[in-house]
């Protein structure tokens, strides 16, 4: 039997959590190394974005990646300047996850799971995963693990950190929550993923449809025709 690929293979590298958690810990660096100028932090955090984008560039990676990048970044910085707190530089992150959360959960109740939609696209497959019933199912239980392990779990730390304006504590926890949390989420979803689909399930890169008579619409006209015909006594045991 062929050996199942994890979650983690199809989805690829931490490269992008990583980059992401980059420009905060500049910001603060800069902010600690000016006597807590909100100014410069939020210099020095856009400089590094925008480096960092550059470098990626250059390695072959998207315009678009380049500018979305950057103008989170500047986005999070011109909130700080705006209210003279430099733990709102962390908002926008704060409440995109929030709404990453709400939006995450509603998928799953619509049967729409963004965890499925996601590998969708980056298997090719667009919406053809949905025809399967056993993987919507297991889609959907492994995107919880993304709501409540990820988007709940950053929601609730960052947001008591901000409510009490740690800073410095603000740009620890969004390193660690970045790239290791979410290599652990993929691990912990791909093993909920996988343990939810049936033992004869051919994978995520296989959707069962109708035409298999194990589609979303339950057993095909013929095959609940075959296991409703009497069947012949057989000799082998």
């Amino acid at each position: 039997m062929t050996k199942r690929e994890s979650l983690g293979e199809v989805l690829g590298g931490r490269r992008g959590a990583l980059d992401a958690s980059i420009p905060p810990l500049a910001f603060v660096v800069g902010w600690l190394a000016a006597d807590q100028s909100i100014g410069i932090g939020a210099a020095a955090a856009v400089a590094v974005s925008a480096l960092m984008g550059v470098y990626r560039l250059v390695k072959g990676g998207k315009v678009t990646a380049l500018v979305v990048s950057v103008a989170m970044v500047a986005a999070a910085a011109l909130i700080a300047l705006h209210t003279g707190r430099a733990q709102d530089f962390f908002l926008l992150r704060l409440m995109s996850n929030g709404a990453s959360a709400l939006l995450w959960s509603a998928s799953i109740v619509v049967r729409w799971p963004l965890l499925g939609v996601v590998v969708g696209v980056v298997l090719g497959q667009k919406t053809r995963w949905r025809k399967d019933s056993d993987l919507v199912k297991a889609y959907g239980r492994a995107s919880w693990v993304w709501v409540l392990l990820q988007y709940a779990l950053r929601v609730v730390v960052w947001g008591l950190l901000w409510w009490a304006g740690e800073v410095v504590a603000l740009s620890v926890v969004t390193f660690v929550m970045s790239w290791p949390l979410v290599a652990a989420t993929v691990a912990v979803s791909g093993v909920v993923l996988f343990r939810s689909l049936p033992k004869d399930h051919p994978g995520i890169r296989h959707p069962r449809t109708s035409s298999d008579g194990r589609g979303a619409d339950g057993p095909s006209t013929s095959t609940a025709a075959n296991q409703a015909a009497p069947v012949a006594p057989s000799v082998e045991k």
